[in-house]
């Protein structure tokens, strides 16, 4: 990696929230500085330099990056969120808090239910800062944790290195394996020593799901096929606070839980459905009218930069900040039933 010098030139076609906010000031504040994990700006910005049509264009390498480049990720930490640095952020992992009726009993619309959050533990770098070893001494941490998983969230854990072709085969059927990151990650220093230290849990049902560093140390992921989203709230937030126990998460009274990019932080959630729109999908304006008024993401079936197939889309709460979990999925649950009254309409 280059060292950075003088202040990045963007091109005209980048729109990322980098591109807005590291001014020739701020650049001359915090080119210099460092986090006690050795974390400095040209790592924090690489990615977005990389990919000039990065949306953020930021990584933190530990939760101090958000302190030490505060001149930095405070101005889009609240462009991205609407939240400022005298906020705190509140939690409500209450599934009796949620009120979300199934918005399609009758299956005909919402293909599956997917919740994830994601989760660092306290005394480690995070991803794009963290070494070989210390990812092993994570993964080594998280296993002994999921071991201890009983009933229904019981299960196995596969290691990524060194894992037999019968095995992957199997959870790539499945869709549970997850590969090296995009150029995305690839560029944030994400994808080191790939795959050492790194591997996938799922219980015996297959309706809950870990990732062990991935893009954060945790994805953990409640799952099942239909609209029942508050039953898949449930089984998350049960095993979350199961693994809490053993666990030291990474938060702050300010930003909740922390990440290495700054749109999870706080509740660190992404509530989605995979949702089949046909009719509503041949007016894009009018879909995007309604994912906006309740704060929703459009995405491809295969996430972030992927294309739609066959009508089918993947629809998610935006907002992860300044809100609870409750809010979060109570976004999505409102939106969901809007999208599908609105398709029933044509």
């Amino acid at each position: 990696m280059n060292k950075l010098n003088e202040l990045p030139i963007f091109t005209d076609g980048s729109d990322s929230l980098l591109s807005k906010h590291l001014t020739k000031a701020v650049f001359a504040e915090l080119r210099g500085k460092q986090t006690r994990n050795g974390f400095d700006l040209q790592q924090a910005i690489n990615s977005g330099l990389k990919n000039p049509d990065s949306s953020i264009g930021v990584y933190a390498g530990d939760k101090a990056s958000y302190n030490t480049f505060a001149a930095l990720f405070d101005p889009i930490i609240e462009s991205y969120h609407g939240f400022i640095k005298t906020d705190k952020h509140q939690s409500n992992f209450e599934p009796n808090d949620l009120d979300a009726l199934n918005p399609d009993p009758d299956n005909n619309y919402i293909i599956s239910t997917r919740i994830r959050v994601a989760r660092n533990l306290s005394a480690l770098p995070l991803g794009p800062a963290i070494s070989a070893r210390q990812r092993k001494i994570v993964e080594r941490l998280v296993i002994v944790a999921l071991s201890k998983l009983q009933g229904k969230l019981a299960g196995t854990y596969y290691p990524l290195q060194g894992m037999i072709g019968a095995v992957r085969l199997k959870l790539v059927e499945d869709h549970f394996l997850f590969k090296a990151g995009d150029r995305f990650l690839e560029a944030a220093g994400l994808n080191r020593d790939w795959p050492e230290g790194r591997g996938l849990f799922h219980n015996d049902e297959k309706t809950f799901l870990v990732w062990i560093n991935e893009e954060d140390q945790l994805r953990m992921i409640s799952m099942q096929m239909g609209g029942d989203i508050k039953a898949v709230f449930s089984r998350l937030s049960i095993a979350v606070a199961e693994l809490e126990t053993a666990l030291m998460f990474s938060k702050s009274d300010h930003l909740g839980y922390i990440t290495s990019c700054p749109s999870n932080l706080g509740t660190a959630m992404r509530a989605s459905v995979h949702i089949k729109l046909p009719r509503l999908s041949k007016n894009m304006p009018e879909f995007e009218k309604i994912a906006k008024q309740y704060q929703l993401q459009i995405r491809g079936i295969h996430g972030e930069h992927s294309e739609s197939q066959g009508s089918t889309y993947d629809i998610s709460n935006r907002r992860r900040l300044g809100v609870t979990e409750v809010e979060c999925v109570q976004a999505l649950h409102a939106g969901v039933l809007a999208l599908i009254n609105r398709e029933k309409l044509f």
